[in-house]
């Protein structure tokens, strides 16, 4: 059962765990991103969808480098998963965004999933009050913790997550899992329909 905001009824007492609760967020989080990839071939989950090159399996891999990053070295837990574009030459090419042509979609996805078991296995093991240091942060931020990283890879990957939405939208679309529970595809018609006359009522 989903609400009208697409969200699961609660169906069990909500987590006493703050941490706990943050992990399943996360995770729900990930699998959107990664089921954003089903269905569409090699070509369709690498094209670029905006003029900054946005696309579904660099999403992938950014998410797997933000983890990697954050839970490996910045809390002094290393994950023994090497990252081959975690140098400045790499990013000043924004490598961390797209999958080259020898990059597989395969090692993309299992690099992300490796970088969140370390994810949970080090907010688990270390709790949330654990210091951390992120050296790409002002000095001012840079000194903080794993609970604090928690959160600001949570809202990472929940942006990401909308953002491949409305890729895969763009490229088939296939949207959101509650659009059939909202309306069939004339319902949808007629709503963009509203939407275009609501903007152009300003032409």
């Amino acid at each position: 059962m989903e609400s009208r905001t697409g969200d699961p009824v609660p169906t069990e007492p909500v987590l006493a765990d703050a941490v706990e609760l943050q992990l399943r967020y996360l995770q729900r989080s990930r699998e959107r991103v990664l089921d954003r990839l089903e269905g569409l071939d090699e070509h369709a989950v690498r094209r670029p969808m905006t003029p900054s090159g946005t696309n579904l399996l660099g999403l992938v891999k950014h998410l797997a480098g933000c983890e990697v990053s954050y839970f490996d070295q910045c809390v002094g837990r290393p994950s023994g998963i090497e990252l081959p574009f975690d140098d400045d030459a790499s990013y000043d090419q924004a490598l961390d965004m797209y999958a080259t042509a020898e990059e597989s979609r395969e090692w993309v996805v299992d690099l992300y999933r490796r970088a969140a078991a370390h994810t949970d296995a080090t907010v688990r093991a270390l709790g949330p009050d654990a210091p951390g240091t992120v050296p790409w942060w002002s000095r001012d931020q840079g000194r903080t913790t794993v609970g604090y990283l928690l959160v600001h890879v949570l809202h990472e990957t929940a942006q990401h997550a909308g953002h491949a939405d409305v890729l895969r939208e763009l490229l088939d679309g296939a949207a959101g899992p509650d659009h059939e529970a909202v309306g069939d595809a004339a319902w949808w018609t007629a709503h963009g329909a509203r939407v275009q006359a609501a903007a152009d009522a300003f032409l």
